[in-house]
Parts: C-alpha cells; sequence; structure tokens
C-alpha cells in the first residue's frame, strides 16, 4: 500500500496522485509538487490515503511543501498579469505575420516560465515570436499547441442540455468516443446532433456508456424476434433505459404493436448488431472525420503532469 494524496492544477481537470511524505496535508491546502515539468501549484482535492501499488500507474512524485502565503501571494499576483501578456503576445503573432489563435496564457506560480496556448490547423515556426516575448518578460517562454476541446474547455460554456459544459464543470480527462456510441445509445446519428460546441462527439456519450452496454447484454435489438404472451413478433423499437421493448406482430395483412417489459419477452433469434441504417448511411462520411479528428485531439490533450 501506497499513502497519496490528489492534486488538481486547475478546476476542472484531471486529479493526479503525489507522495505526501510526512507532510501535514489537509484537503483543500493549495501545494507545492514536482512534476515532470518542474514546481506547480495546485489544490489538494483528495485527502491523504492509502492505495494498493498496482492502482498506481507511475512512480509517485513528491509534494515538496504545503504552499507558504507568499506562494500564493506570488501566484495571485502573476494570474493578475496574464490579461496584459495575453495582449502583448496576440499584438506579436499579428506582427510576424503567424496563422493561429492564442487562447490562454498561464504564468507558473514563481514567474519563472510563462505558457502561451494557442491553436492552428498545422505546424508553426514561432521561434521569432518566442524570442520577442522572451526580450519582453525576460523569464523562459512555452508556446503550447492545444486542440479545439482542449479551446473549448479553457473558455467554457453551455451544452445543448443547458448545463454547464462538462468538460467545464467536472470532466476531469477526455477520454476517446465513437460513433458505435450513439449508434448502441439510439441517439440520432446527425453530425450536428451529436456534436458539442468543439465540434467533435460530444463528451457525454462516453461517460454514459457503460450504462447502455450492461443494458444491452440483456436486451433484444431492433429486428429480433421474441416470443410474447400474445405470440411470436419482431422488436421495432427498443427503450434501452426503460428496459422495454415495442413488438410489431402480423394478423392478416394487418400490423399491430404493442409494449412489454424487456424480462417478459423471449429472444428466439436476435437481430445483427452491424447494420448501417439510412441515417447512419446518409452522414457515414461526416461521421468517419468527426470520430478521426476526437481521436486526435484525445491523443494530444495537454493535461500532461
Amino acid at each position: 500500500m501506497k499513502k497519496i494524496v490528489g492534486v488538481r492544477f486547475k478546476k476542472p481537470g484531471k486529479i493526479y496522485f503525489f507522495d505526501p511524505q510526512n507532510l501535514d496535508i489537509n484537503m483543500g491546502d493549495k501545494v507545492i509538487v514536482e512534476t515532470a515539468m518542474g514546481e506547480e501549484f495546485g489544490e489538494v482535492v483528495i485527502n491523504k490515503r492509502e492505495l494498493p501499488e498496482e492502482k498506481i500507474a507511475n512512480p509517485l512524485k513528491r509534494v515538496i511543501r504545503v504552499a507558504t502565503a507568499e506562494d500564493i501571494k506570488n501566484m495571485e499576483m502573476y494570474k493578475s498579469k496574464e490579461p496584459e501578456a495575453l495582449k502583448i503576445c496576440e499584438e506579436k503573432i499579428k506582427k510576424h505575420g503567424l496563422d493561429m489563435h492564442l487562447t490562454d496564457v498561464e504564468y507558473k506560480f514563481d514567474g519563472s516560465k510563462i505558457l502561451f496556448y494557442f491553436t492552428a490547423d498545422g505546424r508553426i515556426d514561432f521561434r521569432d515570436l518566442v524570442k520577442d516575448l522572451a526580450s519582453i518578460f525576460k523569464t523562459r517562454i512555452e508556446l503550447r499547441q492545444i486542440g479545439v476541446r482542449d479551446e473549448v474547455r479553457r473558455m467554457g460554456g453551455n451544452g445543448v442540455c443547458g448545463r454547464e459544459l462538462c468538460c467545464c464543470s467536472f470532466l476531469g480527462n477526455f477520454e476517446t468516443v465513437s460513433i458505435k456510441m450513439a449508434k448502441e445509445q439510439n441517439i440520432s446519428l446527425n453530425p450536428s446532433k451529436i456534436s458539442g460546441n468543439c465540434g467533435r462527439l460530444m463528451c457525454c456519450l462516453k461517460y454514459e456508456q457503460e450504462v447502455y452496454e450492461d443494458k444491452l447484454n440483456h436486451l433484444p435489438r431492433v429486428g429480433a424476434i421474441v416470443k410474447t404472451e400474445d405470440g411470436e413478433g419482431v422488436v421495432d423499437n427498443v427503450e434501452i433505459l426503460k428496459e422495454q421493448v415495442k413488438v410489431k406482430f402480423k394478423d392478416g395483412d394487418e400490423y399491430f404493436y404493442k409494449k412489454y417489459n424487456a424480462k417478459d419477452v423471449q429472444i428466439i433469434k436476435n437481430a445483427a448488431n452491424n447494420k448501417i441504417d439510412p441515417e447512419e448511411a446518409e452522414h457515414l462520411k461526416e461521421l468517419k472525420e468527426l470520430e478521426k479528428l476526437e481521436k486526435m485531439d484525445t491523443k494530444n490533450s495537454t493535461e500532461d503532469f
């Protein structure tokens, strides 16, 4: 077993485990920790506890100290300088004629480095820009290209549901989302209806998928032949979360429909799960491109400590 504390560097953001050593650390404390990018300022969001070593992916880096009043004061001071740094960088980007969109700026808590985040369609040669910025700010400069999902997370906003975006409120990190998830959840396969503010597949498709997969394991699919108390019929529709099916029966030349709880029907022959419906066929090319872009953005996520 290993002692850990969970630290988050920005909200929302991924939670990372660190070795608390023998420090007196409590929930909500601001701490200085050791990371692959040097010392970072974060907040304790998981109190000190023990975890099995197999649940810890990488060797634990340590919490250096609980942040002092001076650390916090410096952090707040540098935070107040970020809007001006953003404005200066935007001016320099125009001066150098670079095809890039600046999205955010972040000072390290001790002022030892400034990170500028940007989006661009391809690779950008920003060496001259870095030199200009270093001469102005007299500190280390890092420009980091991010994907559109990271950009929207930093900007914030509301989703089609009317709530604050998942990536801005509680999602710690981006996971791969696929068209298959939308299909299994009986959601319209129109790209405009399953895309978020970032133009990529909606994150909620992923964190709801486990529930759908569990239910689909014992539910008949559309097109399955089932036995009911009223005889044999064909499944016309499945309400996955309610675990109800609508069955179509033939009565001479006429058809009639009836709903049943899934537990009350017996599957005689299930339907294939690889059919392409007309809506999917209509949008297939656009859906594949959307899925490809989403995988690239997930791979290039900036959450890496």
